[in-house]
């Protein structure tokens, strides 16, 4: 399984996804599911994938060979990121009703996405694509997008995460996010692939993989952990009448 995020904030985006894929539990692997596409002080796209991996992959080398053999339209010549959001959709649709067509078989071949970043002139954007291809835009009110397994750190978000949100407290969240994910479901897991993009510099991220055991992630694990426990030790005890 998988599980990613992205925030589009007023300083910049967060974008950041676990590598774990399983295909039953003999069969967990790790794969890369963020890719960055772009060209310094032009563009910068950041996408995340997330469902059938053979369909995920195909998309991204779609989209890489339309790029390296200049097709007419492709990731660093479309003008808006909501065209490329559609290229994407387009794209993965394609493959997943072609998927079907070899197999014979109405099987889950689908896969869903995350397509972040800014093209020169315009303002930064994030966009969720839905596996019938169609999107929709993060705004000012919903400015974080998950896709996979999203249950477990949406909480986190949902009460840590808005749109003026500082760069570094969106990345903490994110941290404790995953790792409330990771312990909580199996096919979610270490390493996160973890890229920041601030608004406006038209730089290409380097992005960082966060393994489990290096200091800044083990402090944030474990001191939540333990922030936890002591805070809700701060509560005033239960009334009598919940024991009765």
């Amino acid at each position: 399984m998988t599980y990613c995020v992205a925030l589009r904030l007023q300083q910049g985006m967060v974008f950041a996804s676990d590598t774990r894929t399983n295909a039953g539990i003999d069969h967990i692997s790790t794969f890369k599911k963020m890719y960055r596409f772009g060209t310094p002080g032009e563009r910068v796209i950041v996408l995340l994938t997330a469902g059938n991996l053979a369909t995920s992959q195909a998309v991204v080398n779609v989209l890489s060979r339309d790029i390296e053999m200049e097709s007419k339209k492709n990731l660093l010549n479309i003008p808006t990121l909501f065209e490329a959001a559609d290229l994407v959709g387009e794209q993965a649709c394609h493959i997943t009703q072609r998927s079907r067509e070899l197999a014979q078989s109405q099987d889950n071949f689908s896969g869903t996405f995350l397509l972040g970043g800014q093209i020169k002139g315009r303002a930064p954007e994030l966009y969720l694509i839905y596996k019938e291809g169609n999107s929709i835009c993060a705004t000012v009110d919903t400015p974080y997008f998950q896709i996979g397994e999203s249950k477990y750190g949406k909480p986190i978000l949902d009460r840590a995460v808005a749109y003026d949100s500082d760069l570094d407290d969106a990345i903490r969240a994110i941290l404790v996010s995953f790792d409330s994910t990771i312990r909580s479901n199996l096919s979610v897991g270490f390493p996160v692939d973890l890229m920041i993009y601030k608004n406006d510099s038209f730089l290409l991220p380097e992005g960082k993989r966060v393994e489990k055991g290096e200091p800044y992630m083990h402090n944030v694990r474990t001191q939540w952990s333990s922030g936890l426990v002591q805070l809700l030790r701060q509560f005033s005890p239960p009334p009598e009448e919940y024991f009765r």
